[in-house]
């Protein structure tokens, strides 16, 4: 079943995010309209800190039948975060305790909620090799699988009585349509279930007898069916409004550039994480010492990765007197003057520098009031960029988006840094809207959909960045084996 490409107003996404879920409404081009969100509340327990499924099932109902009246929705596009599922039962109007009109059996872990020591041995013993991996064993609750062993140890019998484990997007995609599917870039995205390059579940999936819990793969732009009738009758959505299988968020935005027929490419996206994506970076290179990933597009194909998760460590250095100013050209070049340097990392991800988590520091004079908080925090945050992309060694032309082009000099300072290559900034701040927009159209669309791309304007003249950031790469090297 397949849904034609959908016109102005007639797409919705759904898109899950760890802080906020949204719903927009775009067009067939990817041009989002209307978005409306809400709080992604996290509730400290029990049985382990979860998201709060029952208060977001019927905001998602009644907030589409709100767009609906407004817009002539035809259809719904789920994506989400890749960094954990919900376990279910059959009916996604039921529920365990306190879950009831979810359909999870249990509540949805919150990744960010420690990890039991008690497991820790036995998850990394068993979760297989990088490949089966995808990406390095990451902090706390990250990774399905790890979430699956822990519900596993700690309700057995709710993991037995189960009838699937779905990923983010596709959990919401079931609750809408009641149709359970996988689908690759959202297994690709640091799952810990599913081995890319082979297209083969991973070993812990066999040893814990998982294979029963996860659907059948669909593609993303498949159509799994229409909102189930009792869902539009409870909330008063239209008839025929039709649930596509969804997709990972950040793989949706990389989508868009593919569908806008780039090739030859970086993507780096930023907000919480600073997310580097390429198709062309080679597997073989790939590897978890230094925060990488191997994701999946939309047709399952390996696509490599890097991580650092950039909005925490701006935060920290930026300190807790940042309120949105922006960097100040003057303070940037005292900083680099004086050689004042943010060094990783200061939480407890690592991204590209091993053995650093927990060790961020300012060194050299310190930097003198929140302008000059502000503008170290800015460089660093295009330094840690820079580095993400060289350590793909992806596509030659740098594509920047995300909540990080909000601050003026962090575009041509990421150009200043990587002198006579490409760097390429898009604007449009709904990246991840747009992608998965594109996707109602993706069987349809005969010719690529509009692009905007621009060269970052230059950098205010800076004595001394090349042997700054040279330094800074050897500071930063240095300081993983301290």
């Amino acid at each position: 079943m397949t849904v034609p490409g959908a016109g102005p107003g007639e797409v919705a996404v759904l898109d899950i995010g760890k802080t906020n879920l949204k719903l927009c409404v775009a067009d067939r081009d990817g041009a989002v309209i209307e978005t409306v969100s809400t709080a992604n509340a996290v509730r400290t327990g029990p049985p382990w800190r979860h998201h709060d499924l029952a208060a977001l099932a019927p905001w998602v109902g009644a907030t589409l039948a709100d767009l609906s009246r407004r817009h002539p929705l035809r259809v719904v596009v789920p994506v989400g975060h890749g960094s954990g599922g919900v376990l279910t039962g059959s009916d996604p109007d039921a529920g365990g305790p306190g879950l009831e009109g979810t359909g999870a059996a249990l509540p949805m872990i919150d990744y960010e909620d420690d990890f039991p020591k008690a497991l820790d041995a036995e998850y990394r013993a068993q979760a297989g090799t990088f490949e089966d991996r995808g990406s390095p064993v990451m902090m706390a609750s990250t990774h399905a699988a790890r979430q699956l062993l822990r519900m596993q140890a700690e309700a057995p019998d709710a993991v037995a009585g189960a009838a699937h484990y779905l990923n983010v997007a596709q959990y919401w995609a079931w609750w809408l349509s009641g149709v359970p599917a996988s689908e690759h870039t959202a297994m690709g995205a640091q799952s810990h279930l599913w081995n890319v390059p082979q297209r083969r579940f991973a070993p812990i999936v066999a040893r814990h007898g998982w294979a029963r819990l996860i659907p059948p793969f669909r593609p993303a732009w498949q159509a799994l069916g229409p909102v189930r009738p009792a869902l539009a009758g409870r909330f008063g959505l239209p008839a025929g409004l039709t649930v596509l299988t969804g997709a990972h968020d950040s793989s949706a935005n990389f989508y868009r550039y593919r569908a806008g027929g780039l090739s030859d490419f970086t993507l780096v996206s930023t907000g919480t994480w600073i997310v580097a994506l390429s198709a062309e970076a080679p597997v073989a290179n790939l590897g978890e010492a230094r925060g990488m990933t191997i994701n999946a597009d939309m047709a399952g194909a390996p696509v490599g990765g890097a991580l650092a998760m950039g909005g925490r460590e701006f935060a920290a250095v930026a300190g807790p007197g940042w309120r949105g100013a922006r960097a100040d050209p003057r303070a940037l070049a005292r900083i680099v003057a004086r050689g004042t340097m943010a060094l990783p990392s200061f939480g407890a991800n690592e991204g590209q520098f091993p053995g650093s988590a927990g060790r961020g520091r300012i060194a050299g004079p310190p930097p003198q009031g929140q302008d000059e908080r502000t503008a170290l925090a800015v460089l660093y945050g295009a330094l840690l960029t820079v580095a993400c992309a060289e350590a793909l060694g992806g596509g030659a032309c740098l594509v920047l988006d995300g909540t990080f082009l909000q601050e003026p000099l962090y575009a041509p300072l990421v150009a200043a840094l990587r002198p006579g290559r490409p760097t390429r900034v898009s604007h449009d701040p709904a990246g991840v809207a747009a992608g998965a927009a594109l996707l109602a159209g993706h069987e349809a669309r005969t010719a690529p959909v509009p692009l905007a791309l621009d060269a970052p304007p230059d950098l205010p003249p800076l004595r001394g960045l090349d042997r700054y950031a040279a330094a800074w790469a050897a500071a930063a090297a240095e300081g993983q084996t301290r």
